[in-house]
Protein backbone atom coordinates (compact mmCIF):
# COMPACT_ATOMS: atom_id res chain seq x y z
CA UNK A 1 0.00 0.00 0.00
CA UNK A 2 2.81 2.40 0.98
CA UNK A 3 4.58 1.45 -1.99
CA UNK A 4 1.45 2.18 -4.03
CA UNK A 5 1.18 6.06 -2.38
CA UNK A 6 4.60 6.37 -2.69
CA UNK A 7 4.55 5.65 -7.24
CA UNK A 8 1.54 7.97 -6.94
CA UNK A 9 2.98 10.91 -4.96
CA UNK A 10 6.56 10.73 -7.58
CA UNK A 11 3.56 10.37 -10.88
CA UNK A 12 1.92 13.40 -9.41
CA UNK A 13 5.31 15.30 -8.84
CA UNK A 14 6.70 13.98 -12.31
CA UNK A 15 3.60 15.59 -14.02
CA UNK A 16 3.61 19.00 -11.98
CA UNK A 17 7.26 19.23 -12.97
CA UNK A 18 6.54 18.59 -16.56
CA UNK A 19 3.31 20.84 -16.78
CA UNK A 20 5.40 24.01 -15.34
CA UNK A 21 8.38 23.19 -18.07
CA UNK A 22 5.30 23.54 -20.35
CA UNK A 23 4.06 26.16 -18.89
CA UNK A 24 7.32 28.55 -18.72
CA UNK A 25 8.04 27.46 -22.44
CA UNK A 26 4.93 28.51 -23.89
CA UNK A 27 3.98 31.66 -21.81
CA UNK A 28 6.12 32.82 -18.86
CA UNK A 29 9.72 33.28 -20.97
CA UNK A 30 8.03 34.64 -24.14
CA UNK A 31 6.13 37.31 -21.85
CA UNK A 32 9.36 37.88 -20.05
CA UNK A 33 11.53 38.01 -22.87
CA UNK A 34 8.99 39.93 -24.77
CA UNK A 35 8.71 42.62 -21.64
CA UNK A 36 12.74 42.76 -21.65
CA UNK A 37 12.67 43.58 -25.15
CA UNK A 38 10.09 46.40 -25.61
CA UNK A 39 12.04 47.98 -22.40
CA UNK A 40 15.10 48.04 -25.05
CA UNK A 41 13.04 49.63 -27.37
CA UNK A 42 12.31 46.66 -29.56
CA UNK A 43 8.78 46.90 -31.05
CA UNK A 44 6.66 43.88 -32.37
CA UNK A 45 3.46 41.97 -32.35
CA UNK A 46 1.91 40.84 -28.36
CA UNK A 47 2.98 37.08 -28.48
CA UNK A 48 0.20 34.35 -29.03
CA UNK A 49 0.33 31.09 -27.27
CA UNK A 50 2.47 28.35 -29.01
CA UNK A 51 2.04 29.75 -32.31
CA UNK A 52 3.53 33.50 -32.21
CA UNK A 53 3.57 34.98 -35.58
CA UNK A 54 3.37 31.56 -38.13
CA UNK A 55 -0.08 31.74 -38.52
CA UNK A 56 0.10 35.42 -39.56
CA UNK A 57 3.41 35.15 -41.75
CA UNK A 58 1.73 32.12 -43.59
CA UNK A 59 -1.56 33.88 -44.24
CA UNK A 60 0.07 37.09 -45.25
CA UNK A 61 2.47 34.87 -47.74
CA UNK A 62 -0.68 33.18 -49.24
CA UNK A 63 -2.44 36.31 -50.19
CA UNK A 64 0.48 37.89 -51.58
CA UNK A 65 1.23 35.00 -53.80
CA UNK A 66 -1.89 34.66 -54.82
CA UNK A 67 -1.43 37.59 -56.67
CA UNK A 68 0.96 38.22 -59.92
CA UNK A 69 3.82 40.16 -59.49
CA UNK A 70 5.34 42.95 -61.54
CA UNK A 71 8.23 42.53 -63.40
CA UNK A 72 10.30 44.08 -60.71
CA UNK A 73 13.56 43.08 -58.88
CA UNK A 74 12.15 44.94 -55.79
CA UNK A 75 11.60 41.60 -54.04
CA UNK A 76 11.15 42.41 -50.37
CA UNK A 77 7.38 43.51 -50.21
CA UNK A 78 6.19 40.40 -52.76
CA UNK A 79 8.85 37.57 -51.92
CA UNK A 80 9.01 38.17 -47.82
CA UNK A 81 5.74 40.56 -47.29
CA UNK A 82 5.70 39.80 -43.41
CA UNK A 83 9.36 41.33 -43.07
CA UNK A 84 8.47 44.11 -45.45
CA UNK A 85 4.84 45.17 -43.28
CA UNK A 86 6.67 44.75 -40.34
CA UNK A 87 9.73 47.06 -41.29
CA UNK A 88 7.27 49.26 -42.29
CA UNK A 89 4.78 48.89 -39.04
CA UNK A 90 7.57 48.74 -36.24
CA UNK A 91 11.00 50.27 -38.14
CA UNK A 92 14.49 48.38 -38.33
CA UNK A 93 14.88 47.74 -34.82
CA UNK A 94 11.83 44.86 -34.23
CA UNK A 95 10.96 41.50 -33.31
CA UNK A 96 8.90 38.06 -35.07
CA UNK A 97 7.61 35.33 -33.02
CA UNK A 98 8.90 32.18 -34.11
CA UNK A 99 6.43 30.09 -32.05
CA UNK A 100 7.66 30.85 -28.51
CA UNK A 101 10.81 32.32 -29.72
CA UNK A 102 11.25 35.59 -31.00
CA UNK A 103 13.16 37.03 -33.33
CA UNK A 104 15.22 40.37 -33.04
CA UNK A 105 15.72 41.93 -36.64
CA UNK A 106 19.61 43.46 -36.68
CA UNK A 107 20.04 45.75 -39.75
CA UNK A 108 22.55 47.50 -38.30
CA UNK A 109 26.06 46.64 -40.71
CA UNK A 110 28.38 47.17 -37.67
CA UNK A 111 25.96 44.95 -35.44
CA UNK A 112 26.03 42.06 -38.42
CA UNK A 113 30.00 42.39 -38.58
CA UNK A 114 29.97 41.82 -34.89
CA UNK A 115 27.81 38.50 -34.69
CA UNK A 116 29.19 37.18 -37.59
CA UNK A 117 32.82 37.63 -36.05
CA UNK A 118 31.52 36.36 -32.69
CA UNK A 119 30.92 32.70 -33.66
CA UNK A 120 31.07 31.56 -30.24
CA UNK A 121 28.93 33.92 -28.08
CA UNK A 122 26.20 34.27 -31.40
CA UNK A 123 26.07 30.57 -32.69
CA UNK A 124 23.75 28.42 -35.28
CA UNK A 125 20.32 27.82 -33.42
CA UNK A 126 19.31 24.02 -32.34
CA UNK A 127 17.60 22.64 -35.60
CA UNK A 128 14.04 21.38 -35.47
CA UNK A 129 14.37 17.73 -34.74
CA UNK A 130 12.46 16.73 -38.01
CA UNK A 131 14.44 19.23 -39.90
CA UNK A 132 17.88 17.24 -38.99
CA UNK A 133 16.83 14.95 -41.26
CA UNK A 134 16.82 17.27 -44.13
CA UNK A 135 20.64 18.46 -43.37
CA UNK A 136 23.01 18.91 -41.08
CA UNK A 137 26.83 19.41 -41.37
CA UNK A 138 29.57 21.82 -41.19
CA UNK A 139 26.87 24.51 -41.61
CA UNK A 140 24.79 23.62 -38.21
CA UNK A 141 27.44 22.78 -36.10
CA UNK A 142 28.70 24.68 -33.38
CA UNK A 143 31.91 24.94 -30.93
CA UNK A 144 34.67 22.45 -31.13
CA UNK A 145 32.92 19.89 -33.33
CA UNK A 146 32.34 23.07 -36.25
CA UNK A 147 36.24 24.00 -35.89
CA UNK A 148 37.53 19.99 -36.50
CA UNK A 149 34.70 19.79 -39.48
CA UNK A 150 35.72 22.84 -41.33
CA UNK A 151 39.62 22.21 -40.64
CA UNK A 152 38.83 18.53 -41.88
CA UNK A 153 36.61 19.68 -45.04
CA UNK A 154 38.59 22.86 -45.76
CA UNK A 155 41.72 21.21 -47.72
CA UNK A 156 38.94 20.13 -50.59
CA UNK A 157 38.15 23.70 -51.15
CA UNK A 158 41.61 25.03 -51.85
CA UNK A 159 42.51 26.94 -55.62
CA UNK A 160 43.87 23.71 -56.68
CA UNK A 161 41.60 21.28 -55.90
CA UNK A 162 38.97 23.43 -57.67
CA UNK A 163 41.34 23.88 -60.79
CA UNK A 164 41.51 19.87 -60.75
CA UNK A 165 37.14 19.37 -60.67
CA UNK A 166 37.08 21.96 -64.05
CA UNK A 167 36.77 19.43 -66.15
CA UNK A 168 34.03 17.47 -63.89
CA UNK A 169 32.25 20.87 -64.48
CA UNK A 170 32.81 21.30 -67.90
CA UNK A 171 31.33 17.92 -68.54
CA UNK A 172 27.71 18.24 -67.24
CA UNK A 173 27.85 21.75 -68.59
CA UNK A 174 28.66 20.18 -72.21
CA UNK A 175 26.18 18.10 -71.52
CA UNK A 176 23.45 20.80 -70.80
CA UNK A 177 24.74 22.50 -74.03
CA UNK A 178 24.19 19.67 -76.70
CA UNK A 179 20.60 19.12 -74.66
CA UNK A 180 19.70 22.66 -75.39
CA UNK A 181 21.03 22.63 -79.34
CA UNK A 182 19.23 18.86 -79.81
CA UNK A 183 16.01 21.32 -78.97
CA UNK A 184 16.57 24.03 -80.92
CA UNK A 185 18.24 21.87 -84.17
CA UNK A 186 14.73 22.20 -86.37
CA UNK A 187 14.77 25.94 -85.43
CA UNK A 188 16.67 29.18 -84.85
CA UNK A 189 14.82 30.08 -81.66
CA UNK A 190 12.93 27.78 -79.19
CA UNK A 191 11.12 28.75 -75.86
CA UNK A 192 12.27 26.58 -73.02
CA UNK A 193 11.80 26.38 -69.14
CA UNK A 194 15.46 26.67 -68.63
CA UNK A 195 14.90 26.06 -64.35
CA UNK A 196 14.42 22.37 -64.27
CA UNK A 197 17.56 21.94 -66.47
CA UNK A 198 19.96 24.14 -64.64
CA UNK A 199 18.55 22.15 -61.57
CA UNK A 200 19.51 19.19 -62.91
CA UNK A 201 23.08 20.61 -64.84
CA UNK A 202 23.75 21.65 -61.14
CA UNK A 203 22.77 18.11 -59.64
CA UNK A 204 24.85 16.14 -62.21
CA UNK A 205 28.07 18.48 -61.34
CA UNK A 206 27.96 18.01 -57.45
CA UNK A 207 27.46 14.34 -58.21
CA UNK A 208 30.44 13.91 -60.13
CA UNK A 209 32.30 15.92 -57.88
CA UNK A 210 30.97 14.62 -54.73
CA UNK A 211 31.08 11.04 -55.45
CA UNK A 212 33.13 10.50 -58.41
CA UNK A 213 32.53 7.02 -59.98
CA UNK A 214 29.17 7.12 -57.93
CA UNK A 215 27.47 9.88 -58.98
CA UNK A 216 24.54 7.93 -60.83
CA UNK A 217 23.83 6.74 -57.58
CA UNK A 218 24.49 10.37 -56.44
CA UNK A 219 21.17 11.43 -58.78
CA UNK A 220 19.10 9.38 -56.97
CA UNK A 221 19.62 10.60 -53.76
CA UNK A 222 19.36 14.38 -55.26
CA UNK A 223 15.54 13.38 -55.93
CA UNK A 224 15.34 12.14 -52.28
CA UNK A 225 16.87 15.47 -50.73
CA UNK A 226 14.03 17.45 -52.88
CA UNK A 227 11.12 15.70 -51.76
CA UNK A 228 13.01 15.53 -48.21
CA UNK A 229 13.11 19.66 -48.25
CA UNK A 230 9.39 20.18 -49.27
CA UNK A 231 8.60 17.99 -46.00
CA UNK A 232 10.69 20.32 -44.13
CA UNK A 233 9.55 23.21 -45.26
CA UNK A 234 6.01 22.22 -43.60
CA UNK A 235 7.25 21.15 -40.35
CA UNK A 236 9.55 23.78 -40.00
CA UNK A 237 6.63 26.47 -40.28
CA UNK A 238 4.95 25.28 -37.38
CA UNK A 239 6.02 25.50 -33.65
CA UNK A 240 7.80 22.25 -32.71
CA UNK A 241 6.57 20.33 -29.66
CA UNK A 242 8.51 18.60 -27.58
CA UNK A 243 7.91 14.82 -28.65
CA UNK A 244 6.08 15.75 -31.93
CA UNK A 245 8.81 13.39 -33.88
CA UNK A 246 7.66 10.25 -32.36
CA UNK A 247 3.94 10.19 -33.56
CA UNK A 248 3.44 8.34 -36.55
CA UNK A 249 2.57 10.86 -38.76
CA UNK A 250 2.22 10.68 -42.68
CA UNK A 251 4.92 13.14 -42.94
CA UNK A 252 7.36 12.13 -39.68
CA UNK A 253 6.83 8.42 -41.69
CA UNK A 254 7.73 9.67 -44.44
CA UNK A 255 10.72 11.89 -43.59
CA UNK A 256 12.29 8.88 -41.54
CA UNK A 257 11.91 6.59 -44.46
CA UNK A 258 13.47 9.26 -46.94
CA UNK A 259 16.71 9.53 -44.37
CA UNK A 260 16.93 5.79 -44.09
CA UNK A 261 16.99 5.59 -47.52
CA UNK A 262 19.50 8.35 -47.64
CA UNK A 263 22.07 6.86 -45.20
CA UNK A 264 21.51 3.54 -46.89
CA UNK A 265 22.91 4.90 -50.59
CA UNK A 266 25.66 7.00 -48.87
CA UNK A 267 27.00 4.72 -46.89
CA UNK A 268 27.60 2.32 -49.32
CA UNK A 269 28.67 4.99 -51.23
CA UNK A 270 31.32 6.00 -48.64
CA UNK A 271 32.27 2.06 -47.92
CA UNK A 272 32.79 1.72 -51.81
CA UNK A 273 35.25 4.96 -52.25
CA UNK A 274 37.03 3.33 -48.66
CA UNK A 275 37.95 0.34 -50.40
CA UNK A 276 39.10 1.75 -53.23
CA UNK A 277 41.23 4.39 -51.67
CA UNK A 278 42.84 1.31 -49.84
CA UNK A 279 43.78 -0.26 -53.21
CA UNK A 280 44.51 2.77 -54.72
CA UNK A 281 42.13 1.93 -57.79
CA UNK A 282 40.35 5.26 -57.84
CA UNK A 283 40.84 9.06 -58.45
CA UNK A 284 41.11 11.35 -55.26
CA UNK A 285 39.91 14.32 -57.52
CA UNK A 286 36.04 13.75 -55.71
CA UNK A 287 34.68 15.89 -52.53
CA UNK A 288 34.53 11.86 -50.93
CA UNK A 289 37.71 11.14 -51.32
CA UNK A 290 39.13 14.09 -50.59
CA UNK A 291 37.72 14.31 -46.98
CA UNK A 292 37.94 10.56 -46.43
CA UNK A 293 42.07 11.52 -47.24
CA UNK A 294 41.72 14.37 -44.73
CA UNK A 295 39.86 12.55 -42.12
CA UNK A 296 42.25 9.89 -42.49
CA UNK A 297 45.47 12.60 -41.42
CA UNK A 298 43.45 14.40 -39.33
CA UNK A 299 43.25 10.69 -36.95
CA UNK A 300 46.59 9.75 -37.55
CA UNK A 301 47.94 13.06 -36.58
CA UNK A 302 45.69 12.80 -33.23
CA UNK A 303 45.27 9.17 -32.53
CA UNK A 304 46.07 10.07 -28.64
CA UNK A 305 43.83 12.64 -28.11
CA UNK A 306 39.59 12.22 -27.72
CA UNK A 307 36.90 12.57 -29.91
CA UNK A 308 39.22 12.40 -32.94
CA UNK A 309 38.39 12.78 -36.46
CA UNK A 310 34.69 12.39 -38.42
CA UNK A 311 32.37 9.19 -37.47
CA UNK A 312 31.17 7.21 -40.58
CA UNK A 313 27.73 9.29 -39.38
CA UNK A 314 29.66 12.78 -39.65
CA UNK A 315 30.97 11.79 -43.26
CA UNK A 316 27.57 11.20 -44.02
CA UNK A 317 26.14 13.78 -42.96
CA UNK A 318 28.97 16.58 -44.64
CA UNK A 319 28.02 14.40 -47.83
CA UNK A 320 24.10 15.50 -47.44
CA UNK A 321 25.31 18.97 -47.04
CA UNK A 322 28.34 19.22 -50.35
CA UNK A 323 24.79 17.31 -52.16
CA UNK A 324 22.42 20.14 -50.87
CA UNK A 325 24.11 23.52 -50.70
CA UNK A 326 26.27 22.68 -53.61
CA UNK A 327 23.19 21.95 -55.70
CA UNK A 328 20.78 24.65 -54.36
CA UNK A 329 23.17 27.19 -54.19
CA UNK A 330 24.39 27.18 -57.63
CA UNK A 331 21.33 26.56 -59.43
CA UNK A 332 19.37 29.75 -58.11
CA UNK A 333 22.05 31.68 -59.47
CA UNK A 334 22.09 30.48 -62.70
CA UNK A 335 18.12 30.85 -63.22
CA UNK A 336 18.52 34.36 -61.78
CA UNK A 337 21.08 35.74 -64.18
CA UNK A 338 19.64 33.91 -67.05
CA UNK A 339 16.23 35.91 -66.08
CA UNK A 340 17.84 39.34 -65.67
CA UNK A 341 20.05 38.92 -68.28
CA UNK A 342 17.10 38.39 -70.76
CA UNK A 343 15.59 41.42 -68.88
CA UNK A 344 18.48 43.32 -69.67
CA UNK A 345 19.78 42.32 -73.02
CA UNK A 346 22.63 45.25 -73.19
CA UNK A 347 24.58 43.37 -70.28
CA UNK A 348 24.06 40.01 -71.48
CA UNK A 349 25.72 41.58 -75.19
CA UNK A 350 28.73 43.13 -72.74
CA UNK A 351 28.98 39.63 -70.86
CA UNK A 352 28.91 37.53 -74.33
CA UNK A 353 31.81 40.09 -75.73
CA UNK A 354 34.01 39.70 -72.94
CA UNK A 355 33.55 35.99 -73.07
CA UNK A 356 34.57 35.43 -77.03
CA UNK A 357 37.44 38.20 -76.22
CA UNK A 358 39.01 35.93 -73.64
CA UNK A 359 37.60 32.30 -74.58
CA UNK A 360 36.76 32.75 -78.45
CA UNK A 361 34.43 29.75 -78.71
CA UNK A 362 37.25 27.48 -77.33
CA UNK A 363 36.84 25.76 -74.03
CA UNK A 364 37.36 28.03 -70.58
CA UNK A 365 40.36 27.42 -69.02
CA UNK A 366 40.79 28.06 -65.55
CA UNK A 367 42.64 30.57 -65.09
CA UNK A 368 41.43 32.52 -68.26
CA UNK A 369 38.02 32.30 -65.67
CA UNK A 370 39.54 34.60 -63.05
CA UNK A 371 40.09 37.61 -66.17
CA UNK A 372 36.20 37.36 -66.49
CA UNK A 373 35.65 41.08 -64.84
CA UNK A 374 31.94 41.45 -66.35
CA UNK A 375 30.75 38.22 -65.68
CA UNK A 376 31.79 38.43 -62.50
CA UNK A 377 29.95 41.83 -62.01
CA UNK A 378 26.94 40.34 -62.74
CA UNK A 379 27.23 37.46 -60.90
CA UNK A 380 27.97 39.39 -57.65
CA UNK A 381 24.92 42.03 -58.72
CA UNK A 382 22.83 38.88 -58.80
CA UNK A 383 23.60 37.82 -55.65
CA UNK A 384 22.84 41.24 -54.24
CA UNK A 385 19.43 41.03 -55.26
CA UNK A 386 18.44 37.68 -55.68
CA UNK A 387 20.64 36.50 -52.59
CA UNK A 388 20.26 32.19 -52.64
CA UNK A 389 19.12 32.82 -48.70
CA UNK A 390 17.07 35.42 -47.06
CA UNK A 391 18.90 35.53 -44.19
CA UNK A 392 20.90 34.26 -41.26
CA UNK A 393 19.71 33.23 -37.93
CA UNK A 394 21.62 33.10 -34.58
CA UNK A 395 20.94 32.09 -31.14
CA UNK A 396 21.93 34.22 -28.26
CA UNK A 397 22.40 31.21 -25.15
CA UNK A 398 23.94 33.52 -22.04
CA UNK A 399 22.68 37.09 -21.86
CA UNK A 400 25.12 39.21 -24.26
CA UNK A 401 25.91 42.92 -24.97
CA UNK A 402 25.74 43.85 -28.70
CA UNK A 403 26.68 47.12 -29.69
CA UNK A 404 25.04 49.20 -27.02
CA UNK A 405 22.31 46.41 -26.40
CA UNK A 406 21.94 43.84 -23.84
CA UNK A 407 19.91 41.57 -25.31
CA UNK A 408 18.57 38.00 -22.83
CA UNK A 409 19.54 34.08 -22.81
CA UNK A 410 16.84 32.45 -25.67
CA UNK A 411 16.13 35.61 -28.18
CA UNK A 412 17.22 34.67 -31.68
CA UNK A 413 19.21 37.52 -33.83
CA UNK A 414 17.93 37.79 -37.85
CA UNK A 415 20.14 38.78 -39.87
CA UNK A 416 18.09 40.40 -43.04
CA UNK A 417 20.25 39.80 -46.13
CA UNK A 418 17.46 40.79 -48.52
CA UNK A 419 17.26 43.47 -46.89
CA UNK A 420 20.91 45.03 -46.23
CA UNK A 421 21.44 44.21 -50.02
CA UNK A 422 18.24 46.28 -50.77
CA UNK A 423 18.85 49.70 -48.63
CA UNK A 424 19.05 52.42 -50.08
CA UNK A 425 20.99 54.05 -47.29
CA UNK A 426 23.75 51.63 -47.94
CA UNK A 427 23.53 51.29 -51.71
CA UNK A 428 21.74 54.58 -53.08
CA UNK A 429 18.71 55.56 -54.72
CA UNK A 430 19.20 52.82 -57.23
CA UNK A 431 19.74 49.87 -55.10
CA UNK A 432 16.35 47.92 -55.99
CA UNK A 433 17.71 48.25 -59.45
CA UNK A 434 20.08 46.27 -61.74
CA UNK A 435 23.62 47.73 -61.96
CA UNK A 436 26.81 45.40 -62.08
CA UNK A 437 28.95 48.58 -63.07
CA UNK A 438 28.28 49.44 -58.97
CA UNK A 439 30.91 46.26 -58.87
CA UNK A 440 33.71 47.17 -61.35
CA UNK A 441 35.76 48.39 -58.42
CA UNK A 442 35.22 44.96 -56.77
CA UNK A 443 33.13 44.19 -53.31
CA UNK A 444 35.26 46.22 -51.07
CA UNK A 445 34.59 49.42 -52.77
CA UNK A 446 30.92 48.45 -53.50
CA UNK A 447 30.20 48.16 -50.11
CA UNK A 448 32.15 50.96 -48.76
CA UNK A 449 33.94 48.60 -46.51
CA UNK A 450 30.81 47.69 -44.78
CA UNK A 451 29.56 44.50 -44.34
CA UNK A 452 26.44 45.31 -46.30
CA UNK A 453 26.93 42.31 -49.27
CA UNK A 454 27.16 38.69 -47.87
CA UNK A 455 25.32 36.19 -49.91
CA UNK A 456 27.68 33.78 -48.54
CA UNK A 457 27.77 34.62 -44.70
CA UNK A 458 30.71 36.29 -43.59
CA UNK A 459 33.31 36.14 -40.91
CA UNK A 460 35.29 32.90 -39.72
CA UNK A 461 31.54 31.25 -41.23
CA UNK A 462 31.60 32.37 -44.18
CA UNK A 463 30.58 29.46 -46.71
CA UNK A 464 33.44 27.25 -47.67
CA UNK A 465 31.98 26.74 -50.87
CA UNK A 466 31.75 29.68 -52.22
CA UNK A 467 34.44 29.61 -54.31
CA UNK A 468 33.40 26.31 -55.68
CA UNK A 469 29.77 27.68 -56.72
CA UNK A 470 31.11 30.77 -58.08
CA UNK A 471 33.44 28.89 -60.56
CA UNK A 472 31.02 27.28 -61.70
CA UNK A 473 28.48 29.62 -62.26
CA UNK A 474 31.20 31.48 -64.20
CA UNK A 475 31.80 28.44 -66.38
CA UNK A 476 28.42 27.67 -66.83
CA UNK A 477 27.05 31.11 -67.78
CA UNK A 478 30.32 31.68 -70.09
CA UNK A 479 29.67 28.34 -72.03
CA UNK A 480 25.42 29.46 -72.22
CA UNK A 481 26.60 32.90 -73.65
CA UNK A 482 28.89 31.06 -76.54
CA UNK A 483 26.21 29.03 -77.80
CA UNK A 484 22.81 31.07 -76.89
CA UNK A 485 21.54 34.13 -76.44
CA UNK A 486 18.17 34.76 -74.94
CA UNK A 487 15.33 36.72 -73.90
CA UNK A 488 12.05 36.59 -71.99
CA UNK A 489 9.56 34.81 -73.11
CA UNK A 490 5.61 36.05 -72.94
CA UNK A 491 4.89 33.27 -70.96
CA UNK A 492 7.36 33.68 -68.49
CA UNK A 493 5.73 34.71 -64.68
CA UNK A 494 7.92 36.35 -62.14
CA UNK A 495 7.15 34.57 -58.87
CA UNK A 496 10.89 34.48 -56.36
CA UNK A 497 9.60 32.39 -54.23
CA UNK A 498 11.56 31.23 -50.84
CA UNK A 499 11.73 27.56 -50.38
CA UNK A 500 14.83 26.51 -48.40
CA UNK A 501 16.47 29.32 -51.62
CA UNK A 502 14.91 31.62 -53.50
CA UNK A 503 13.59 30.34 -56.61
CA UNK A 504 11.33 30.69 -59.12
CA UNK A 505 7.67 29.26 -58.54
CA UNK A 506 6.45 29.26 -61.65
CA UNK A 507 9.55 28.46 -63.60
CA UNK A 508 12.02 30.57 -65.85
CA UNK A 509 10.41 30.39 -69.50
CA UNK A 510 13.52 31.76 -71.76
CA UNK A 511 13.45 32.12 -75.43
CA UNK A 512 16.80 30.86 -76.27
CA UNK A 513 18.30 31.74 -79.68
CA UNK A 514 21.50 29.85 -81.10
CA UNK A 515 24.88 32.40 -81.62
CA UNK A 516 26.26 32.40 -85.01
CA UNK A 517 29.67 31.45 -84.70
Amino acid sequence: MEATIAVIIFMVILALVWAWRMLNWLWWRPKKLERFLREKGFKGNPYNLLDGDLKEIKKIEKEVRSKPMNLSDDLVSCVFPYLHQSVQKHGKNFFIWFGPTPRVTIADHELIKDVLNKINDFQKPSLNPLAKLLVTGLATYNGEKWSKHRRIINPAFTSEKLKSMLPVFFQSCSDLINEWERMLSSNESREIDVWPFLENMTSDVISRTAFGSSYEEGRRIFQLLKEQTKLSIKVTMKTYIPGWRFLPTSINRRMKEIDRDIRASLKFIINKKEQALKVGGTSKNDLLSMLLESNHKEIEEHKNHKNVGMSLEDVIEECKLFYFAGQETTSVLLVWTIVLLSKYTDWQAHAREEVFQVFGNKKPKFDELNQLKIVTMILYEVLRLYPPVEGLARTIYTDMKLGNMTLPRGVQLYLPIILVHHDRELWGDNAKSFNPERFSEGILKASNGKVSFFPFGWGPRICIGQNFALLEAKLALSMILQHFSFELSPAYTHAPTQLITLQPQRGAHIIMHKVEI
